[in-house]
């Protein structure tokens, strides 16, 4: 896989619509941000707040053993750690829209005109991002993924016993693929995995990550530094981690070397529920893969009836998540809170209505769209960028099920 080879589909024409260029150059600028309002955020409101003490009581704190100043000098160094990951998002993200604007040797920027257009929540949003690369391209977020991605191996693996031998690879689309490793796995195994994702902040990231690194290790991420609370020590507050843990193109390189048939990878740009409802894509997917994504839909019933749409006869939907619904008193199509930022405002996503349903209601309307369930599990304990030192504690008891397309439907 030579490096940009994977590059988004239809990202690239996306810069030539008005919209799509602020939603992007606001995706773009929020990771420029990012390490100066982690700083005003993190540390500068914290040193202001720390001399504001009594002398007798900030003289305390400055000393062994707290050495409270050290620490958000450390948290400094942190943030900048994590900055450079986000300046290589940049970089990568501003040559990928606007070569033809990038001579030799220069240094590729925004454009005048957006540069600050970020808004908090695109800043909040980048924050994310880089935390969330702990969970998908660091060694130790090994465990979250295990959990989330083994029962989509084990039904592909199931589905693939029962085909001839010598069928074609499977056809594996990963609806909100956000950074990619999912579909990076499924093209290890020997699948033809497409991603889709509707955020820039994720498809920025995945393509830098996918395409761009030159070695595993390459940066270092501090995932906890953002907030000072519940640390049980303060040194797994400042917890650094090595990403990403794998170098995509050396290990399919690797595979391919051992004799693995390894498959094919791809990333979609576009809303879901538009891209593969288009007549080429009816019954074009053996498989569709959603991990942690149902609960994105105000309207889940387009999201079944576009997957049932695009899955071959025989099928599968294969499912691991919570219901947190996303649009929970927050209704797409207008009716949201005033501080929405448009990320989800399309065609499709954002129609008019929304609905949140319980896990059996979940499962009712899968078979009423016409899915037939080939086997269920509940209560799994899914954790979701879950810090395992820390004081608090939360994790998902997560419902994973498979579902199957009719090979004959009425």
């Amino acid at each position: 896989m030579e490096e940009g080879e994977q590059q988004w589909k239809g990202v690239k024409s996306a810069i030539e619509d008005p919209e799509e260029a602020r939603v992007i150059y606001c995706a773009l600028d929020s990771f420029v941000q990012y390490a100066r309002i982690a700083h005003f955020n993190c540390t500068h409101l914290r040193r202001q707040s720390f001399y504001a003490l009594p002398e007798a009581h900030w003289k305390m704190l400055a000393a062994p053993p707290f050495n409270y100043l050290d620490t958000l000098d450390k948290v400094d160094n942190a943030i900048e750690s994590n900055a450079e990951l986000a300046r290589a998002i940049v970089r990568v993200g501003l040559v990928n829209f606007q070569p033809q604007d990038v001579t030799q040797g220069s240094e590729p920027t925004i454009p005048p005109r957006w540069r600050g257009c970020a808004k908090r929540l695109d800043i909040d949003k980048a924050r994310s991002t880089l935390r969330q690369f702990y969970r998908d391209w660091s060694a130790e977020g090994k465990s979250e993924r295990e959990i989330c991605f083994g029962p989509v191996f084990r039904a592909l693996e199931a589905q693939k016993e029962s085909r001839p031998k010598d069928a074609s690879p499977m056809r594996v689309l990963v609806p909100g693929a956000g950074l990619g490793r999912l579909v990076f796995e499924l093209c290890a195994k020997g699948h033809v995995a497409e991603g889709n994702e509707i955020s820039y902040h994720q498809l920025l990231a995945s393509s830098y990550i996918l395409n761009c690194v030159e070695k595993p290790g390459q940066h270092t991420i501090y995932p906890w530094i953002h907030t000072f609370s519940n640390h049980s020590t303060r040194d797994n507050h400042l917890r650094k981690y090595a990403i990403p843990d794998v170098h995509c193109a050396n290990e399919l390189t690797r595979l391919e070397e051992e004799g693995v048939a390894i498959g094919e990878m791809s990333m979609t740009a576009a809303d879901f529920l538009c891209l593969y409802a288009e007549d080429y894509q009816a019954e074009a997917w053996d498989a569709v893969a959603c991990v942690f994504f149902l609960d994105t839909a105000p309207n889940l019933i387009r999201y079944l009836e576009t997957i049932f749409y695009c899955l071959k006869p025989g099928g599968l939907l294969i499912n691991h998540g919570p219901l947190l619904w996303h649009f929970e008193n927050n209704a797409p199509g207008g009716h949201g809170h005033d501080d929405d930022d448009g990320d989800y405002d399309t065609t499709g996503i954002a129609d008019p209505g929304s609905f949140e349903l319980s896990d059996d209601e979940v499962m009712a309307l899968v078979t009423k769209v016409g899915f037939e369930i080939v086997s269920r599990e509940t209560g799994i304990e899914s954790p979701y960028l879950l810090d395992q030192e820390s004081m608090l504690q939360t994790v998902y008891k997560a419902s994973s099920w498979v579902a199957r397309k009719p090979h004959t439907t009425a």
